[in-house]
């Protein structure tokens, strides 16, 4: 009887993932009242951590609002926490869901401005040395002022159109006919081998380019969701952030550009792939026609898209207004001026925000539980037990090895409001409370690298339509990852341990930035602490 409606609910739930995973869904659901009842909301608390770690590291079976949501509706039906909890967590981090919601949709405006000058690297740089350590370079430039997943968009974008031209070309088609880019036996025995190290090659493309919005987003107050919720809490500015960041980001920079440059020269990990004569050559061929067919007004999106981009360097670094609004003002700049003006149109650009901007409100009611039960407080309390360096370190280390399994947004999350909560206590002065800040900040964004898991940049990659037609699957992403986790994650703790407290020490005696009062935390960011 598989027609009936009981049948088609239990079809209908968690639709397209394995029945293992919907199972195991449901037995969280039907545990965790039973495990409230019978061991108490502390126990219950962490299991519940558990169990919302594993939906995100099972995003690839399903995107995490789904089957993570329930699980936070269920904590607050059950009375782990309460709605005016959550929605005072949501409330305490406006501006991150105000920069999700506007930035986000702001950058998806100057994409032809972001292919276009993607393309002109790949075609222009003939050293694929060079051409590596260039997609490291603009993706790190690029997420640190605009946003990683939208960077990431673009170069997944450009690489998927040059595969299809060169994919119909080796099957005997032309440029614009209709193909099915991921079957192959059309391919003509003569452009296989050519076809394969191309594949290569993209791949080692997009994760040095992913590797780079990794680089970049870290080091500014933008690059990452994470970055600005901590820094809201500090009430740090756009260029304090960077200042604070730099005695652990430079270092890790440096060492990643290095790492890039040894993966390609020695060919290590796949990497070290070049752009076969013949490719090269169709895809020449095929700029040049697009370019013939650029009109005027084509150039002129170009230019309105570069001038909002500059707007938005300088709207950064001076703060003139919050992030979210500097978005808006992003969107409604590019698109009055590039006829863009029906609403469905405007409708598209904030798609790809959406759906991330939910699953963090779902993220805010884990952290709500966390905060009425006090769960983190032993570990925390452990790591403040600590002194000095030792300190520090343990809250990297401990950041980092969370954040490759989970989701970094949501660990720091629950970090930074443990740590201020510490210094409201007194248990840590004001000085205290930024290093750690750092810690966190540099901890959740750099050895998170390591799996698709703790960057959504990477995941977004994983799961996009070009991953398959390059054979680009999760094992060999960590794999080509591994290099610059190891370099990067080693780099970034030695900095923490020996680098952070003297350089920050520096820039106080220098003016670059300011002791902060004990009330300034929690105030929004840009505001008066000094």
């Amino acid at each position: 009887m598989k027609n009936t409606v009981p049948h088609a609910l239990i079809e209908n739930f968690l639709n397209h993932t394995p029945t293992w995973y919907k199972l195991t869904i449901m037995a969280f659901l039907i545990l965790n009242p039973i495990l409230l009842v019978s061991a108490g909301p502390f126990v219950t608390g962490w299991v519940l951590i558990v169990e919302f770690i594993f939906t995100l590291a099972m995003a690839l079976k399903s995107y995490p609002l789904q089957p993570g949501g329930l699980l936070a509706l269920e904590a607050v039906i059950i009375g782990m926490t309460s709605p005016a909890t959550v929605y005072h967590e949501a409330l305490n981090n406006f501006q991150v869901i105000l920069l999700l919601i506007f930035m986000v949709a702001g950058i998806y405006f100057m994409k032809d401005l972001l292919l276009f000058l993607f393309t002109k690297i790949l075609l222009g740089v003939q050293s694929k040395i060079i051409l590596g350590l260039l997609f490291t370079i603009m993706g790190a430039f690029l997420s640190a002022f605009l946003d990683a997943l939208t960077v990431t968009a673009v170069i997944i974008a450009v690489a998927l159109g040059f595969y299809n031209i060169y994919h119909r070309v080796a099957s005997g088609k032309s440029y614009h006919a209709s193909h099915d880019s991921t079957d192959d036996q059309d391919v003509k025995n003569l452009h296989r081998e050519n076809l394969d190290n191309f594949r290569g090659f993209l791949r080692n493309l997009m994760m040095h380019g992913a590797i780079g919005t990794a680089l970049g987003g870290v080091c500014t107050l933008v690059g990452e969701p994470q970055n600005l919720l901590i820094a809201d809490k500090a009430g740090w500015e756009f260029m304090e952030f960077l200042f604070r960041m730099a005695p652990v980001t430079f270092p890790v920079f440096a060492v990643g550009l290095i790492t890039c440059f040894l993966v390609e020269k020695m060919r290590w990990f796949d990497y070290g792939y070049q752009l076969p004569d013949p490719v090269r050559h169709i895809l020449l061929d095929f700029e040049t026609e697009q370019q013939n067919r650029r009109d005027s007004g084509d150039t002129a999106r170009l230019l309105v898209q570069g001038f909002a981009g500059i707007w938005l360097i300088i709207a950064l670094a001076f703060h003139m207004a919050e992030v979210g609004i500097i978005g808006l003002t992003v969107i409604v700049f590019i698109t009055a001026f590039n006829g863009i003006i029906e609403e469905h149109q405007l409708g598209e650009a904030f798609k790809e925000a959406l759906p991330f901007t939910a699953l963090l409100v779902v993220f805010f009611a884990i952290v709500a539980v966390i905060q009425d039960q006090q769960l983190f407080s032993g570990i925390i309390n452990y790591g403040l037990s600590l002194e000095g360096s030792h300190q520090i370190g343990m809250f990297y280390l401990a950041n980092g090895i969370l954040s490759s399994i989970s989701d970094n947004v949501f660990v720091a999350t629950v970090y930074i409001e443990e740590v201020l909560r510490a210094l409201k206590a007194g248990t840590i002065n004001r000085d205290q409370f930024d290093l750690l800040a750092v810690a966190i900040n540099t901890g959740t964004n750099i050895p998170s690298v390591a799996t698709p898991n703790g960057q959504a940049a990477f995941l977004f990659l994983l799961t996009s339509s070009l991953a398959p037609v390059i054979r680009l699957s999760y094992g060999k992403m960590v794999w080509m990852a591994l290099p610059y986790t190891l370099t990067m994650a080693s780099i970034g703790l030695l900095a923490v341990y020996f680098l952070l407290d003297p350089m920050t020490t520096y820039l106080y005696d220098t003016g670059l930035i300011q002791h902060h009062s004990l009330s300034s935390p929690g105030s929004p960011a840009g505001s008066s602490g000094h």
